[in-house]
């Protein structure tokens, strides 16, 4: 059995790029619809009120292609408003917080683990209750960061950057008493200047395992879509299309950076027409 409906991603802006770029390599028979709602982004510093109704219209938006799953590459939303969504769509949604959580208890020995994410994914507290939840025996530290998007997504990303690299000794060094071997990369932005938050890390604490939250989620909806027979035949060249909700240029500029390569096929959209009105 074969869905050859597409599977569903967005992110409040570029970030969730990043989890498409995984996709793509793993699953390259699947056509994919990315919605990047750049005309309200950053999600970050949002009231968690805000977060749920801008995810609500995100969603709605991409239900209108008919897609057989939902992966919310946006760690906010995934913290703040994924029960929101699974209550309100009849269509299988999948954040980043559960898998990148199940992968941080699978590689940390001393059951220390840290996140690096913005403000609203770290003040909600959702790692953490999972991490709970799996067991009582791991102790969580998040640390906000809540520059390291803007710095992304103005290309300051190169392992020389001395900026950006002033601002992760600054958020690492919140973790030193702490002391983790595993530090989650709880925004699709991070995986960008993860070298960078390495080398920091391994100066300040010492060696740690990365957890790229995107990658551990598409690795789960690949696994979810195979398990249920909802993957597309072998032979199927997956298509990918973009959206966003304002200018299409620079998206197309700054999403290379994430992508590995260069996109023309992007759409603007005004969000507007899929604002939420209820589960119908």
């Amino acid at each position: 059995m074969t869905n050859k409906k597409p599977i569903g991603v967005f992110d409040s802006g570029l970030g969730g790029l990043s989890a498409v770029r995984v996709l793509k390599k793993i699953l390259p028979e699947e056509d994919i619809i990315y919605f990047g709602d750049t005309g309200r982004v950053p999600y970050g510093t949002r009231s968690p009120e805000i977060i749920t109704r801008y995810a609500l219209d995100d969603m709605n938006f991409l239900c209108s292609f008919g897609v057989k799953a939902v992966l919310v590459a946006c760690g906010t939303v995934s913290s703040v408003a994924l029960d929101a969504l699974r209550e309100s769509f009849d269509v299988p949604v999948m954040g980043v917080v559960e898998a990148a959580a199940k992968k941080a208890c699978e590689v940390s020995q001393n059951k220390k683990v840290a996140l690096l994410a913005t403000n609203a994914t770290v003040k909600n507290g959702a790692y953490e209750k999972y991490l709970s939840s799996i067991s009582s025996e791991y102790a969580f530290m998040g640390v906000g960061c809540p520059m390291f998007v803007p710095l992304v997504e103005n290309g300051y990303i190169e392992n020389s950057c001395k900026v950006t690299r002033l601002f992760c000794d600054e958020y690492i060094s919140k973790l030193c008493d702490f002391c983790p071997d595993c530090i989650i990369l709880g925004c699709t932005h991070y995986p960008l200047i993860k070298d960078i938050i390495k080398s920091s890390t391994k100066e300040l604490i010492g060696p740690v395992s990365i957890v790229d939250s995107g990658e551990q989620a598409a690795l789960e909806i690949k696994e979810f879509l195979s398990a249920g027979g909802l993957l597309n035949d072998t032979c199927h060249k997956g298509n990918v299309q973009y959206f966003v909700s304002d200018d299409t240029f620079s998206f197309c500029q700054s999403a290379s950076v994430f992508l590995g390569e260069h996109i023309t096929n992007v759409t603007k959209i005004d969000i507007s027409d899929y604002s939420y009105k209820g589960k119908k």
